[in-house]
């Protein structure tokens, strides 16, 4: 199953599964994981998920903190 991780602004997202069936987390420093209190829509793309990660936060930037990065 693909997990693709991503520093949004601040936070730290991972997003697991595929178009359609998408799982959501927020990681935590300490390696745990719990479920996000957020649903990534069946038609956002793989390649498109940082993007609409960085439109739904956007109103969590900061200044040093603007930006989505996908982590490797």
């Amino acid at each position: 199953m693909n997990e693709f991780r991503f520093k949004v602004f601040r936070k730290l997202i991972a997003v697991r599964g595929a178009p359609g069936a998408w799982q959501a987390f927020y990681l935590g420093g300490d390696g745990k994981r719990r479920p996000a209190d957020f649903i990534v829509p069946g038609d956002v793309g793989a390649d498109e998920l940082a993007d609409w990660l960085a439109d739904l936060f956007h109103e969590d930037a900061a200044p040093g903190h603007d930006s989505v990065h996908r982590l490797p």
